[in-house]
């Protein structure tokens, strides 16, 4: 997984792909942390990507550096745990001026059933499962 975690860090932005209902969603996205072993993701609850992964857990994300593209997919699980909000926070300090540790907007995600795949036009493709 810190194959995974380094690349979508220096990519900085990666594209976060939802259903709502029979529409796929796809917005980019920048928050991307490891706490306790796992990949985690943030946004706020009253956002519709929010909903929509509360309604459908399955996911996926997709970015693009040096002519190399990560895709990944699984499912996201809420963290409702106070210390994983803050985690998140501190490591994205810009965020402290939209959200809280304490409000009742943050959420966070972490992956789980996941599959990483590492695909370019030279190389043959590598999968990652988390």
């Amino acid at each position: 997984m810190q194959k995974v975690l380094d690349f979508l860090k220096e990519a900085e932005t990666y594209y976060l792909a939802t259903v709502d209902g029979n529409q796929p969603r796809v917005r980019p996205f920048g928050t991307i942390h490891e706490f306790e072993g796992k990949l985690y993701i943030q946004t706020g609850k009253v956002k519709d990507v929010s909903k929509q992964i509360q309604a459908n857990p399955k996911v996926e994300i997709c970015t693009f550096k040096d002519g190399t593209w990560l895709r990944v997919a699984g499912e996201l699980a809420e963290d409702d745990r106070r210390e994983a909000r803050q985690s998140m926070l501190d490591a994205y300090p810009s965020l402290q001026g939209m959200y809280s540790a304490d409000d009742d907007n943050t959420v966070v995600y972490y992956f789980k059933n996941a599959t990483a795949t590492f695909s370019s036009f030279t190389g043959a493709p590598e999968t990652v499962k988390f």
